[in-house]
This record gives C-alpha cells, sequence and structure tokens, in this order.
C-alpha cells in the first residue's frame, strides 16, 4: 500500500491555517517603513521644475540668486543664503514661503554655465545627497540579510520536499484490500463458468497449500486472463481473492511506469516485498500490456519499460511458488506480450474469459436484475436472446437503462418495454422524435428499410426481422431494420455471406428500383457490404483464383473487435489489384440479383412502405402480415 499516499510536501505559501508567517509580517513591516521616511518624513516644499535653458532664462533676469548642486540636479533658489538665514531667524514662515522660491534641473554638461553664475553674480555650491541613517541600515545591511534569508528558507523546503518525494519514487501504488474484503465472490460472477473453474484451484492452493506441497505438486506461479473488454477479468480476480479470503494487493500496468527510468523495476521489487511479507496473498496487475510488450519490436536500448518488463520476469522467476503468492494479471492484448512472460514457470495459465452466450447472458442479466424491480411480464430469456455479442458490461448497462426508463415513464416496475427501449438505444442510438425530416427524403427512408426487411425475408439462412423503424436514431441513422438470431452462431458459411451482402444491398436497390436513383444513405451499407466480400477473399479463401489460399492483409486483435488491427500485406500488388476487382464483382452480381429480387415482389415494397409512413415502426408480426395481405400468401423464400 503506498504509505505516502496523505504525505504532501511542506507548504511554500506565505500563509498557513489562515494566517500570515512572521516572515511576510517582516517584509510588509519594512515596506511599510521605507515607504512613510521617503513620503512623509521628506520636507515638504514648493519646488518646480524646469529644462536646463530656462533654468539658466531665469540666471540673466536676475531671478535665481543662489545654486545648490549635486549629482542628480541643480536647484535654484530666488534669495541668497544670507537672506534665507535672516528669513529663518525671523520665525516668520509666511515670509520665508513668499519670497523664496526654488527651481529644478536636470544637469547638462554645459562649460559656460559656471561663468554665467560668475558673471551675474550669483552664489553656487555642491551638495552631497542627504541620506536617512536609519534607511541607509536597512537597504544596506539589513534587507539584503532577510531577503538571502528568505531565499535559504524556501529553497531549503523545497530540497527537503523534493528529496523526501525522490526516497518514495521506487515505492510501488498498489491499492491493498483486506483479507476477505474485496467484495466479491465466485457467486457474484455469471456467464463464465469454464473460468471460473479454471481459477478454483487457485483458490484451493491458498485455502490448503499442504495438501499440494505434500504430493510434491506445485500451484501456477501466474494466472493471466484474457478477454475482450467489459467480460468481467478484474471482477473474477477479486472472486478468487475474496474465496480465499486473502490479501489483494491491485495495481495497473501503467502505474509501474515514470519519466524516470528505472522507478518501475523499484516499484516491481518492493511490491514483490511487500507480498511474500503479508503472504498467502495475490497480486493482481490489470492492463499487463502496458508494461508486458514484446521486446523484439522496441528498438531503445534503455526504455524504462523494458526494464520494468525485465524486473517483473526476475521476480515471478526468483519467488517459490510454496510460499503463497499468487500473481494474476489482466489483458485484452494477449498477441503483444512478450513470450517470456507467457512461458512455464511465469504465466503458466492462460484463462479466456469470453463473450457470454446465451445461457450466459441470461444468468448475468438475473444478477444484475437482482436488486431491480421487475415486472412479471418481462422475459430476460427473451432480452438474452436478442443481446447476443453483448458482455457482461453491456448487459450490466442495459439493465440499467431499462430501470431509468421505467422511472421516467413514471411506473414502478420496469415491464418488457423499458428492456426493448433500452436495447435499442445501445444498439441503433437515442431515438430523435423531434428531427425534422422533409417528405421526400422521409419516403426514401422507408422504402430503404423496406428494401432490407424484404431482402431478408426472402433470403435463405438470414437472421429474421424483428423491427423496421424510420423514427432517426443516433448521429445519422434515419432509419433501421433490427434482425434478430433464431440462436448461437459460431460458423458462417459462403451462402450465408452471400446472403448478408444481399440484405446490405437491399436498401440501395429498393431505392433506385422505385425512384430511379440512388442517395447517400446506404454509405455504412455499402462499407460493410465490400468488407464481408473482401474477407471472403483474404481471409476465407473463398475466390475463384485463390481458392482455399489465406492472403493476409490485416493482423487483427482477437479481443478487441474488427476496428482494432495493422495492416500487413504479403502479396503483390497484382494480387491486390485481383481482389478490388473480384470485391467489385461480387457487389455488382449480388447487387444485380437484389434488383431481380426486388422487381418480383414490388407490390410487397409498396405495401410496407406506405404503412410504414403511417405508422413510422413496424414489428416482425406486422410485416409478415403485410406479406401475407399483398398477395395473398408469403413469397416464397430465395435460394441464396
Amino acid at each position: 500500500m503506498d504509505e505516502n499516499k496523505n504525505s504532501k510536501p511542506p507548504s511554500l505559501r506565505p500563509f498557513k491555517g489562515g494566517k500570515f508567517s512572521p516572515m511576510l509580517w517582516y517584509l510588509i513591516a519594512t515596506m511599510v517603513l521605507i515607504t512613510v521616511m521617503n513620503f512623509f518624513l521628506a520636507p515638504k516644499q514648493n519646488i518646480t521644475d524646469v529644462d536646463f535653458s530656462s533654468f539658466k532664462e531665469n540666471i540673466q533676469k536676475g531671478e535665481i540668486k543662489r545654486v545648490e548642486m549635486t549629482p542628480a540636479y541643480y536647484m535654484g533658489f530666488t534669495i541668497t543664503k544670507k537672506d534665507a538665514q535672516k528669513i529663518q531667524d525671523s520665525k516668520d514662515q509666511k515670509t520665508t514661503d513668499a519670497k523664496m522660491k526654488m527651481y529644478r534641473t536636470t544637469p547638462v554638461q554645459d562649460p559656460s554655465f559656471v561663468k554665467l553664475l560668475d558673471s551675474k553674480g550669483v552664489e553656487y555650491y555642491a551638495v552631497l545627497p542627504k541620506n536617512h541613517p536609519l534607511l541607509s541600515i536597512l537597504m544596506t545591511w539589513i534587507l539584503p540579510f532577510a531577503a538571502m534569508f528568505v531565499l535559504w528558507r524556501l529553497l531549503s523546503r523545497r530540497m527537503g520536499s523534493l528529496g523526501q518525494n525522490a526516497l518514495t519514487f521506487g515505492q510501488n501504488k498498489t491499492r491493498v484490500v483486506a483479507e476477505g474484503d474485496t467484495g466479491a465472490r465466485f457467486s457474484d460472477v455469471a456467464g463464465a463458468e469454464e473460468s471460473k473453474t479454471e481459477l478454483v484451484e487457485v483458490v484451493d492452493f491458498l485455502k490448503h497449500p499442504g495438501r499440494y506441497t505434500a504430493i510434491g505438486g506445485r500451484i501456477p506461479k501466474g494466472v493471466l486472463l484474457v478477454g475482450a473488454p467489459g467480460t468481467g477479468k478484474t471482477l473474477l480476480a477479486r472472486a478468487v481473492a475474496g474465496e480465499a479470503g486473502v490479501t489483494f494487493f491491485r495495481i495497473s500496468g501503467s502505474e509501474f511506469v515514470e519519466m524516470f527510468v528505472g522507478v518501475g523495476a523499484a516499484r516491481v521489487r518492493d511490491l514483490f516485498q511487500q507480498a511474500r511479507a503479508k503472504a498467502p496473498c495475490i497480486i493482481f496487475i490489470d492492463e499487463l500490456d502496458a508494461i508486458g510488450k514484446s521486446r523484439s519490436t522496441n528498438l531503445s536500448m534503455n526504455d524504462e519499460r523494458e526494464q520494468t518488463l525485465n524486473q517483473l520476469l526476475v521476480e515471478m522467476d526468483g519467488f517459490d511458488a510454496r510460499t503463497g503468492v499468487i500473481i494474476l494479471a489482466a489483458t485484452n492484448r494477449p498477441e503483444v506480450l512478450d513470450p517470456a512472460l507467457l512461458r512455464p514457470g511465469r504465466f503458466d495459465r492462460q484463462v479466456v474469459v469470453d463473450k457470454p452466450d446465451l445461457a450466459g447472458r441470461e444468468q448475468i442479466l438475473e444478477l444484475h436484475s437482482k436488486n431491480v424491480k421487475l415486472d412479471e411480464t418481462v422475459n430476460l430469456r427473451d432480452v438474452a436472446r436478442r443481446t447476443a455479442g453483448f458482455v457482461g458490461a453491456d448487459l450490466a448497462n442495459l439493465v440499467n437503462e431499462a430501470a431509468i426508463r421505467a422511472v421516467r415513464s413514471g411506473r414502478q416496475r420496469v415491464i418488457q418495454e423499458d428492456f426493448d427501449d433500452a436495447f435499442e438505444k445501445l444498439v441503433a442510438g437515442l431515438e430523435k422524435k423531434n428531427r425534422l425530416i422533409n417528405p421526400k427524403e422521409r419516403r426514401i427512408v422507408a422504402y430503404h428499410e423496406t428494401g432490407h426487411a424484404l431482402a431478408a425475408f426472402l433470403t435463405r439462412g438470414a437472421d429474421p426481422v424483428e423491427k423496421i423503424s424510420i423514427v432517426p436514431r443516433g448521429i445519422s441513422a434515419l432509419g433501421y431494420t433490427l434482425q434478430l438470431p433464431t440462436e448461437e452462431r459460431f460458423l458462417m458459411t459462403e451462402k450465408e455471406l452471400y446472403g448478408r451482402i444481399d440484405v446490405l444491398l437491399g436498401g440501395r436497390a429498393a431505392e433506385q428500383l422505385v425512384f430511379k436513383e440512388i442517395s447517400t444513405g446506404a454509405a455504412n451499407d455499402l462499407d460493410k457490404a465490400a468488407d464481408i466480400a473482401r474477407r471472403m477473399i483474404t481471409d476465407y479463401g473463398m475466390s475463384d483464383k485463390f481458392r482455399n489460399v489465406f492472403l493476409p492483409s490485416r493482423k487483427q486483435s482477437p479481443f478487441l473487435g474488427e476496428n482494432n488491427y495493422s495492416i500487413m500485406r504479403e502479396y503483390s500488388d497484382n494480387t491486390q489489384q485481383y481482389i478490388d476487382e473480384e470485391t467489385a464483382r461480387i457487389i455488382d452480381e449480388r447487387y444485380q440479383r437484389v434488383l431481380a429480387l426486388l422487381e418480383e415482389n414490388r407490390e410487397s415494397i409498396n405495401k410496407i412502405a406506405e404503412k410504414l409512413l403511417k405508422v413510422e415502426v413496424l414489428d416482425g408480426q406486422e410485416f409478415k402480415k403485410l406479406l401475407r395481405l399483398s398477395k395473398g400468401k408469403v413469397p416464397a423464400v430465395a435460394a441464396g
């Protein structure tokens, strides 16, 4: 645990606890004293500042009788020194003020000035500048030493603070959770039964280490949890510590790394030293890829992350598994980890925390809705069926959004409609009923979505249509067609991939068929359709020329989705040209097929689109009912 979490460097502010420090009072008093001496102790006289030429003109006129010379200025008086003494002896201040005037000017190097004074009989003499003794002492001795003292105190405090912080750089920043107080058990984890089974042995070893050491066995030193974001890797680690009832050290991989080289390695040493002192315990390193990236791609010779990784490898080799220190780590990028981390003796076991299946999603929904008041009509099995591909975090968010919608609608319980609306909000975006769309665009959207729905209905193996809507959602979606799978699918055949392309092209085909022109509304559909066609050629070996040949065009992360990949083309430009041409051929061929398919069912398109323009939303049952009414029977499903 970070012992310096609550420690702060000494305050360098001029006041503490709302009161000024004595040093600041001393500085303020000195400045006030200087101000008083300069402005209040100086004699108050009527002095006129003139330029040097006017000063000489007053001498020639005989107005100035006496000149007092200093290095900084010349002062001219209208009475002589003798007359001034007489007036001063009479103690008549009014007479003095009336008769004596003073002119001050800046001295100029003029050789004829003294001759002018002599010719006019003007008294002149040099005077040293008058200094106040107290002010001289303050400015010469006290203030410089006081300033040096203040600077010395500030610098000493600053250096002391830096020195104290420097001594704590190497201490780790783990959060230590008390024994059995992680707030999680295996009962709190749903939808990951296989992963929990792998971790039961770790819990059993921490509870009964003698059973394993007596037979000569050893528990794995490290367990690496890999999976997509939101699948519950951190929750599983907390559940292991909670079930075992041992101390739980938790730290993120990025917290090892600082700008100073060597700090991360020092923190690793300190972490393992604390863990050995509190054994049996669990060390959990979240986001291990922050410090565990492969060293083969690092060109730096003195990289802080590399030193931290080296120290982690040494520590994992250096401690005995029988001491009861277990290392758990989590990452969603196992492909970038250094091979030395994954060898036996370090992270011996890798536990994949995968996305939940239908039964797992239902268990997660039941777990998160345990404290939510659900209506009797809510069918969590149906919600789980609709949410294929959702992880635990997504399902928790779904339940929360449904509860919020119920409160917003003024209900005391959550109904099925709340779950349906929350699902559409997470998938398609927030509904925007107030967005104004002109009638022409609204009609195009209606026929576009009808084309998707009808193409899905007429394509063998396509997911059934659940809902059609022309209500705008999200940032740019003016409408959407919702299809839901009837079962979990892990493989797709070549015909089914072609069928997906057909459904994606159905919207644009309907636009061209009805309006004899196309719009920009199919941009996202074309992107997805081209991606499927391209992957059929490069990844799945489904092209005529490169049948059963894998053409790697990108290295995709297995857990971060299709949008996280790096380009790594390993074929010629001629092959790339073939891929582009073949992709265009597939798209054009499927587009012509969909056009012909929709042309055969033109009456159904018009019937559904006109109904959609009136009600804006059609569910799956209403969609099928309109198809039956349009021809008297349901159209035959195409072969694909």
